[in-house]
């Protein structure tokens, strides 16, 4: 539950963010006459949304084997990599964000109301179509066999409710939050996630026989800390603990974390008073 709660909950964030942002500057504008027609590209891009989950599911229960380990494999590393670029593209462009969409909220006034529309359903329906396939891979990543994949669902049902309170409370100025901490938190929350997801997906390919190395058990833990109950179940629901994974999956777990997170706690370079490398105004 707990890897797609916080997956749900920062997608959810940035999709609410994205609309809060172009509602108010509608309202800064005196142009709310137009904020229906935000919410009907947001609409949209929610049901296209889940109407890719759904089948992105589906076709995962269609496949049985060695085609469902592949299938399962891919999916899941898909999701890593976008996962990966998310993180470090919203560290370089959250502070960004409002004036980018401002400069197009201007444009799409001048175009008409369809542009309007195409500016919320794209900017949203990225989000959804990432959360689709993250929680399609931490489904199967970090379910625990018992429990299937119930309550990951009912983790990013939760999220997704909680995205939209705060969604909610940032357009009507009840709350302040601190984008750059929470994307900074959640940024290293997800690593963790992603790397299990990758050690995840290294162990769907090895079965299917894709990578025939290293085959051999790096440690099993599953008497003293089983993954399917207790604390162990908790981790895997987290994190995407194993308790007996092979070689290659602890080395394509640790080299994930490793590089990942180096990269992530570089201090960015400054190029000149008040910008980044990245072009994000120091805070």
């Amino acid at each position: 539950m707990g890897a797609a709660f916080v997956i749900a909950l920062r997608e959810g964030i940035e999709a609410a963010l994205i609309v809060s942002i172009i509602l108010a500057y509608l309202r800064q504008l005196g142009r709310t006459d137009r904020s229906r027609i935000v919410w009907w590209g947001t609409g949209a891009a929610i049901a296209v949304s889940a109407l890719l989950g759904t089948v992105i599911f589906a076709a995962g229960a269609e496949f049985e084997g060695v085609a469902e380990q592949v299938f399962e494999g891919l999916v899941t590393l898909t999701a890593v990599g976008v996962l990966t670029w998310m993180i470090f593209w919203m560290r370089r462009q959250g502070a960004r964000i409002r004036s980018e969409l401002q400069e197009k909220v201007d444009s799409a006034l001048l175009t008409g109301g369809l542009a309007l529309a195409a500016l919320a359903f794209f900017a949203v329906l990225r989000e959804g179509v990432e959360t689709a396939l993250f929680l399609f891979a931490a489904a199967k990543g970090t379910a625990v066999e018992t429990g299937g994949v119930g309550p990951q669902l009912l983790g990013a049902v939760l999220g997704l409710g909680l995205a939209i309170a705060l969604g909610v409370l940032l357009y009507r100025g009840g709350i302040r939050l601190n984008l750059r901490t929470f994307f900074r938190v959640t940024g290293w929350i997800l690593i963790v996630v992603a790397a299990g997801l990758f050690a995840y997906s290294v162990h769907e390919l090895q079965e299917a026989g894709w990578f025939p190395l290293l085959e051999a058990t790096a440690f099993d833990l599953s008497a003293a800390l089983p993954d399917d109950s207790g604390l162990g179940a908790i981790l895997r629901g987290l994190l995407g603990y194993n308790a007996d994974p092979t070689v290659l999956e602890t080395l394509g777990w640790v080299a994930y974390l490793s590089v990942v997170g180096t990269l992530f706690a570089r201090p960015a370079t400054v190029l000149a008073p008040g910008r980044t490398v990245a072009g994000t105004p120091e805070r």
